[in-house]
C-alpha cells in the first residue's frame, strides 16, 4: 500500500507555471506507474497524465500536451507535474494516483491509490 500527500497549489496568473508534487510512503514506489488527474465541481475527475515505473514513458492528455511534464525521482519517492502556460481552464483541484504494474492507464478505475488533492487556480 501507498499513500499519497500533494503539494504546490496555489494561484498563478494565465501564462504562468506552477510544479506540483507528490510525495509517496512505503518502499515500493518505484514499481508503480503514477498518474495525475483533476477534477472542478460537478465534472468527472479527468486524466492528465501519468508515467511509468522507470520514468522513462509517459502519456498525456491532448490538454496537456505540450504545456504539462510528468517526471518521477524514485530516491526521493516522489512525482512532480511540471504545469506551464497554464490557462484559466486549467483551474481545478490536482490528485496524484498510484496503481501496481508498469502498465499506462487514462481511466480514474485503473488507480487504486490516491491523493487528498492540491488546489490550482488560474487567474485571467
Amino acid at each position: 500500500q501507498v499513500q499519497l500527500v500533494e503539494s504546490g497549489g496555489g494561484v498563478v496568473q494565465a501564462g504562468g507555471s506552477l510544479r506540483l508534487s507528490c510525495s509517496a510512503s512505503g518502499r515500493t514506489f518505484s514499481s508503480y506507474v503514477m498518474g495525475w488527474f483533476r477534477q472542478t465541481p460537478g465534472k468527472e475527475r479527468e486524466f492528465v497524465g501519468s508515467i511509468r515505473p522507470g520514468g522513462t514513458t509517459t502519456a498525456y492528455a491532448d490538454s496537456a500536451k505540450g504545456r504539462f511534464t510528468i517526471s518521477r525521482d524514485n530516491a526521493k519517492n516522489t512525482v512532480y507535474l511540471q504545469m506551464n502556460s497554464l490557462k484559466p481552464e486549467d483551474t481545478a483541484v490536482y490528485y496524484c494516483a498510484a496503481r501496481d504494474g508498469t502498465l499506462l492507464a487514462t481511466t480514474t478505475r485503473s488507480y487504486a491509490y490516491w491523493g487528498q488533492g492540491t488546489q490550482v487556480t488560474v487567474s485571467s
